[in-house]
C-alpha cells in the first residue's frame, strides 16, 4: 500500500475512534501521576490546579467559538460512519485555522497533563497528540479536497492548519447558537472536570492515604456534575435544545 493511501486509511480509522482512543493515555497517565506523588510527597495547591483548569476551559472556549457558528451538515460535523460534509466552513474561526476543534481538544487534554507536573510526560503527550491527530487531519483534508476541489484548495492554501492567523478572520454568516453549544459540548466539559478531579483525589489517596477533596474542587465538581446532568436530561427527554439547521 502506498504511503498516501496508508495515511488516509489509518487516519479514517483513528477518525472514527477519535472520541475515546485518547483515553488510552489516561491509564499510564494516572499511574505515572501516582508514582510521582508517592516519590515527592507534595500536594499541589488547589489554586495551581485551578489555573490548569483554565487551560482546559480555553480549549472548551475554542470549541464553543467553532460549534456555535456551525451549520448542519458542515465539514467537521462527522459520524461514526466516517467523513461527512455537505458544506465547507471557511468563515468565522475557520477563516483563521483549518482544524479549530482539534486545537480546542489539545488544550482540554493538556490541562490534566499539566497537573502531573512532569516535563517529559508533557513532551510525550504533545508528540503523541500530534502523531495521532496528524493522521486524522490528513484523512479529513483528503476527503474535503476530493469533495470540494478548488474551493477547498483555495481556502487551505491561505489558512493555517493548526496555529490560528487572526489577521485572516472573516465574520461568520451565521448567528451564534447557544443551543448548539449546550447540546454538543456538555460531555467534553464534564470529562475535563472529572479527569482533573480524579487526579486531585489520587494526590490525597497516595500521600495522605485518605479519600479527600478540598472544598474549592468539591464545588467545581458538583457544579460540573449538575450542569452535565441537567443538559443530558434536556437533550434526551425534551427538544428544548433542538434548533433548525444546527
Amino acid at each position: 500500500m502506498a504511503l498516501q493511501e496508508s495515511f488516509v486509511k489509518s487516519g479514517n480509522f483513528l477518525f472514527k475512534k477519535r472520541s475515546f482512543l485518547p483515553l488510552i493515555i489516561l491509564i499510564p497517565g494516572f499511574a505515572w501521576f501516582a508514582w510521582l506523588k508517592y516519590n515527592n510527597q507534595w500536594i499541589t495547591p488547589w489554586w495551581l490546579d485551578f489555573i490548569f483548569l483554565f487551560v482546559g476551559l480555553l480549549g472548551l472556549l475554542i470549541r464553543i467559538l467553532t460549534v456555535g457558528f456551525t451549520p448542519k451538515g458542515t465539514s467537521g460535523r462527522n459520524t461514526s460512519t466516517g467523513q461527512v460534509a455537505e458544506t465547507l466552513n471557511t468563515s468565522g474561526i475557520y477563516s483563521t485555522i483549518r482544524h479549530p476543534l482539534y486545537l480546542g481538544n489539545f488544550f482540554m487534554w493538556f490541562a490534566p497533563v499539566l497537573m502531573i507536573l512532569d516535563f517529559w510526560f508533557a513532551l510525550f503527550f504533545c508528540a503523541a497528540y500530534w502523531l495521532y491527530y496528524e493522521r486524522i487531519m490528513y484523512a479529513e483534508e483528503d476527503f474535503l479536497r476530493k469533495k470540494f476541489n478548488e474551493n477547498y484548495i483555495n481556502w487551505a492554501n491561505k489558512t493555517p492548519a493548526f496555529i490560528p492567523n487572526f489577521k485572516k478572520y472573516k465574520k461568520s454568516h451565521l448567528l451564534f447558537s447557544l443551543k448548539n453549544i449546550l447540546k454538543r459540548e456538555y460531555n467534553g466539559f464534564f470529562n475535563l472536570i472529572l479527569i482533573m478531579t480524579i487526579l486531585r483525589l489520587i494526590s490525597f489517596a497516595v500521600i495522605e492515604h485518605k479519600f479527600y477533596l478540598d472544598l474549592p474542587w468539591i464545588i467545581i465538581f458538583v457544579t460540573g456534575l449538575l450542569i452535565f446532568l441537567i443538559l443530558k436530561i434536556l437533550k434526551k427527554f425534551t427538544k428544548i435544545l433542538d434548533e433548525k439547521d444546527r
